[in-house]
C-alpha cells in the first residue's frame, strides 16, 4: 500500500496512525495522499523501520503491535506468538525486577513464559504463565529500585565478556539479502542488489573459513526465505554472530557511502550488536575508504528476531553509477568482504580486554 491507493484498508491505516499520534490530514479518509505518506514516514522513523512511505508487511505488523498497551489483553505463551508493545513493556518490567524475560523484542516466547512463571512463583500467585489482571497488578506494584540496565542487557554484556578471543570454531551466520524473486534495488547499469549481496556473503564465508571459523550461509543461491525465516535459520544453527548484506538505494544518483545497522529502537539497543556494527564500519570507512554513513539502530526482523549480535551491512548505493561500476568490476566487493571479516575478527579478538573492562564497569563498550 502506497501513495495513490484508496479503500477501506487505507482508512484502517489512517485511523491507526492518527491514534498513535501521526495525523494524516489533509487527506480524506480512505485516500492515501501526501498527508498519509508523511504520517507513514514519521511512524516508520519513530519505530526504526525502513522509511519508504509504503505500508508493507513490516510496517503493517508494527502498526498492529503499536496499538497494544499493557493490560489491553491477556498474555500467555501461544502459537503464533503474541507480539506487541504490551509484550515489550511486560518484558522490560520483568527484566528490571530480575526475572529473565530475554531480549525485549515484544515477542512472547519461551523465555518470557518462563520469566512470568518465575515471577508468579516468587510472589505467591498461581503459576500458570497467564498475565491476567492479578499478575499484572502485582507486577505494576513491584517497582524496580531505580533506573539501570535490565537483565537482558546485563545478560548480553555477560555473553560478550565470555566470548572467545579468536575466530577459531566460531559459528557465524552470513546472509545475502533478497533473492531471485525479489532482487531488491537495481542500479542504472542493471546490477541487482541480490546478486551483489550473494557475492559478498559467499566471499565473506570463504574468508571466515580460512581463519578457522565455522561460517554458514543463511540463504542458498536459489532460495528466498523471508527475514523471520532467516532469523530462525541463524538461531537454529547456533550462530554466535550474524552478518546480513544488502545495498542501499536512493532517487539521488549521487547518494553514496556505507552504513551498518544493529538491533535497537528508541529506548533500547543491543550493546553487542552496536559494538560489532561500529567495528565493521570502521574497517569499511578507514581501510576500504567508503564514505561514512554511520551506524544506526533498526528494528528489522532479521535483527530483532535473532538471539545473537546481528548487523545488516549496506556498504554502497547500487543506484550510484560510480559505486555500481566499482562493484561490477569485483575489486571493491573483495575489499568489502575482507573489511567485514576484519571487523568480525576484531570483535572476537583484539577488543576482548576492552570489552571485559567495559562490562565490569557496567558502561557501554567503547568504540576502538
Amino acid at each position: 500500500m502506497a501513495s495513490g491507493c484508496q479503500g477501506e484498508d487505507v482508512r484502517d491505516v489512517q485511523a491507526r496512525l492518527s491514534t498513535l499520534g501521526h495525523p494524516t490530514q489533509p487527506d480524506r479518509p480512505g485516500t492515501f495522499g501526501p498527508g498519509t505518506d508523511a504520517a507513514v514516514r514519521a511512524f516508520q522513523q519513530a519505530r526504526h523501520l525502513l522509511v519508504d512511505g509504503k505500508v508493507g508487511p513490516g510496517t503493517w505488523q508494527e502498526l498492529v503491535e503499536a496499538g497494544y498497551a499493557i493490560g489491553d489483553r491477556i498474555l500467555y505463551l501461544r502459537y503464533p506468538a503474541a507480539r506487541g508493545d504490551d509484550v515489550r513493556v511486560l518484558q522490560t518490567r520483568l527484566n528490571l525486577l530480575g526475572f529473565d524475560a530475554g531480549r525485549e523484542d515484544g515477542i512472547f516466547g519461551q523465555r518470557t513464559d518462563h520469566a512470568v512463571r518465575e515471577f508468579q512463583r516468587n510472589v505467591g500467585l498461581p503459576v500458570d504463565g497467564i498475565v491476567g489482571r492479578s499478575t499484572l497488578q502485582t507486577l505494576v506494584r513491584l517497582r524496580p529500585v531505580g533506573p539501570g540496565p535490565g537483565l537482558s542487557t546485563v545478560r548480553e554484556n555477560e555473553a560478550l565478556r565470555r566470548m572467545s578471543d579468536n575466530l577459531r570454531g566460531a559459528r557465524i551466520a552470513v546472509d545475502a539479502g533478497h533473492g531471485p524473486a525479489d532482487p531488491g534495488a537495481t542500479g542504472p547499469g542493471g546490477l541487482r542488489e541480490a546478486d551483489v549481496a550473494y557475492v559478498l556473503a559467499a566471499r565473506t564465508t570463504e574468508l571466515l573459513a580460512s581463519r578457522d571459523a565455522e561460517p554458514f550461509l543463511v540463504r542458498a543461491g536459489d532460495e528466498e526465505p523471508n527475514d523471520a525465516a532467516r532469523a530462525r535459520i541463524a538461531n537454529a544453527g547456533g550462530a554466535e554472530v550474524l552478518v546480513s548484506f544488502h545495498l542501499n538505494s536512493h532517487t539521488d544518483p549521487l547518494a553514496e557511502g556505507s552504513s551498518v545497522f544493529y538491533c535497537g529502537r528508541e529506548d533500547w539497543v543491543s550493546p553487542a550488536g552496536q559494538h560489532l556494527a561500529e567495528l565493521i564500519q570502521e574497517e569499511l570507512v578507514g581501510v576500504v575508504g567508503l564514505k561514512d554513513g554511520r551506524t544506526h539502530p533498526k528494528w528489522f526482523p532479521i535483527l530483532r528476531e535473532t538471539r545473537m549480535p546481528a548487523v545488516q551491512v549496506e556498504p554502497c548505493f547500487v543506484t550510484n553509477p560510480a559505486e555500481e561500476k566499482l562493484l561490477r568490476e569485483g575489486d571493491l566487493t573483495e575489499r568489502i568482504a575482507a573489511a567485514v571479516v576484519a571487523g568480525i575478527e576484531r570483535f572476537f579478538g583484539a577488543a576482548a580486554d576492552a570489552r571485559t573492562d567495559a562490562v565490569d564497569r557496567g558502561t557501554p563498550v567503547p568504540k576502538l
